[in-house]
């Protein structure tokens, strides 16, 4: 359990800790029927095994872990909200039933439903599940009729998707945030991306030019660039199909924050070989070695940029590392 000064807002839960004598029903009550408000009950001869952190943000809660095969039936007798929430099923097979119809879910997929109508989540697999309840009101401020937009119980998958389960999984793995303004900022982040996801194509051309948004993007493209540095064809074009946007649009994106994208490339392939240079357990690697392995298909270009960045040539950086 984790909190900041004005409460809790991080609890992990964990089967591993309950004894196995009353670990279902302890369980389905501790964390089913108090706080996510639903009736949990493992599938027939499965054993009950779930690791979960639950997380509370002004407007959005966030839930995400995994479980055994169980099914959960909704008590929305209990809920005092009609608030959607977000079901992305990371790994697993599992099915969403509600409003009389039933929708199965493979790893990737993302579907809809809403608090206050009953509904089975049923993970007939082990499951990794992430679960984001999002506020009616907030989401009001970006769709303009959320009850139609919530008609559909399966998103298409996208770019505004991958941003979203993107930017969940930054949420899940950081720490507690004691500032408040921070916290009510990530969830207005969230709240525009779930609206990117979920509400059609004009509204989404609407929606895209807001900061939220542009930095939840510019974030993912820097982590494909990180994963991909060492690639000397990383071009402005590939990583801007890869991410459903124009080439125009990620320069645009780099240039908010005062650089281009082929300088911050560059910036990034130094920075790796300064480390590489200098890690102990690399040394033995030789100058030209690390320099192919970070980019740089021209070793003259890359003691040129080098020297000129970090005011010493690759060789003497070695050297002071082996000093």
């Amino acid at each position: 359990m984790d909190s900041t000064r004005d409460g809790l807002t991080k609890l992990h839960l964990s089967t591993s800790r309950l004894s196995e004598r009353d670990k279902v029903e302890a369980f389905r009550e501790t964390f089913g029927r108090a706080i996510l408000h639903v009736d949990m009950e493992p599938l027939r001869g499965e054993a009950l095994s779930a690791e979960m952190t639950l997380q509370a943000f002004p407007g959005f809660a966030l839930a995400a872990g995994s479980l055994s095969p169980v099914r959960s039936r909704h008590l929305c007798e209990r809920t005092d909200n009609d608030d959607p929430v977000l079901v992305m099923v990371r790994s697993g097979f599992s099915s969403l039933a509600q409003n009389g119809r039933t929708i199965e879910l493979a790893a990737g997929a993302i579907a809809l439903t809403v608090n206050g109508e009953r509904a089975t989540f049923t993970a007939h697999t082990p499951t990794c599940v992430t679960n984001l309840r999002l506020s009616r009101r907030l989401l009001a401020l970006h769709v303009a009729n959320v009850d139609q937009a919530l008609l559909a119980p399966q998103l298409r998958d996208g770019p505004a998707l991958q941003l979203l389960r993107h930017y969940a999984d930054l949420v899940n793995e950081a720490q507690p945030l004691d500032s408040l303004q921070l916290r009510e900022s990530i969830a207005a982040h969230i709240h525009e991306l779930a609206a990117l996801a979920i509400v059609g194509p004009r509204e989404a051309e609407e929606l895209a030019g807001r900061s939220s948004v542009r930095a939840a993007r510019l974030s993912a493209i820097k982590r494909d660039i990180a994963a991909e540095i060492g690639n000397e064809r990383l071009k402005i074009d590939l990583i801007a199909a890869r991410h459903g946007v124009t080439p125009r649009y990620v320069r645009m994106l780099f240039e908010s924050e005062g650089m281009s994208f082929s300088e911050y490339v560059l910036a990034q392939r130094l920075e790796r070989a300064r480390r590489m240079l200098t890690d102990s357990h690399r040394l033995p690697r030789t100058i030209s070695a690390i320099a192919f392995e970070c980019g740089f298909g021209d070793l003259s270009y890359f003691n040129r940029t080098f020297r000129r960045r970090y005011g010493a040539s690759p060789s003497d950086v070695r050297a002071q590392a082996l000093e």
